[in-house]
């Protein structure tokens, strides 16, 4: 019976004392770089416009902490557009509208501030991760591309065509999975995301002329980061 228990002190011993040496080995790693990448941004208007698919850009500077084992914190500062590219000949099915290849699309360029919480797995050279957490934006300008010239499409809204951006401070959620490639020069993000914006960039009071009018967007990146302290 001394002996099991004998026995058994040993292990507890041991596999604590493994433990602590896991912990001792853990460095805090501080990481800086950059992003780049292409987004496919939509609004959720209500009433409903019907949407085509449009490329954007997006991309910034990247300060990254790892604060323990499997966990850590990345906070960004990104030129991000957003917007939308109406399909008006989907719309437009009688085809009254004069021109021939109507086309409207509106590109609202922010500056997003992303703090995410950063889950990773694997090893030293290669991890899997996901990100999630709030984003901030703010509305900095915007331009619009189209041949429309006042032309209204019949049975549908008209009024986002000419109502600039009245809301310009933009907050929701965001994040998505990734892998991390590590190397001696630095390591290589490649990241899938998407945000959904909380809030309207529209006025949704009641009488306005839409009940809802947010962002979202679906992005693809590249992020560079190199190891400031470990």
């Amino acid at each position: 019976m001394i002996k099991r228990s004998l026995v058994y002190l040993i292990c507890i011993t041991a596999f604590a004392r493994t433990g602590v040496q896991a912990q001792n080995t853990f460095r805090h790693e501080w990481t800086l770089g950059g992003s780049a990448g292409v987004s496919f941004p939509s609004v959720s208007l209500r009433p409903k416009i019907i949407q085509g698919t449009w490329a954007g850009y997006n991309g910034g500077l990247t300060v990254r902490w790892i604060t323990e084992k499997n966990l850590g914190l990345q906070l960004e500062v990104n030129l991000s557009q957003k917007g939308w590219k109406e399909d008006i000949k989907m719309m437009d099915e009688q085809g009254s509208l004069s021109m021939p290849n109507p086309y409207y699309n509106r590109i609202m360029n922010y500056i997003d501030i992303p703090l995410y919480t950063h889950i990773y797995f694997g090893s030293d050279k290669a991890r899997f991760f996901v990100n999630l957490g709030p984003q901030a934006g703010f509305f900095v300008y915007e331009t619009t591309d189209q041949n429309l010239n006042g032309e209204r499409i019949p049975n549908r809204p008209n009024e986002q065509h000419t109502m600039p951006v009245e809301n310009k401070f933009e907050w929701g959620l965001g994040g998505g999975p990734g892998m991390e490639f590590r190397s001696g020069i630095g390591y290589f993000l490649l990241e899938g995301r998407y945000f959904y914006a909380l809030s309207d960039f529209y006025g949704t009071r009641r009488g306005d002329a839409f009940s809802k009018a947010s962002n979202q967007v679906i992005s693809v990146k590249i992020t560079y980061l190199i190891p400031l302290k470990k």
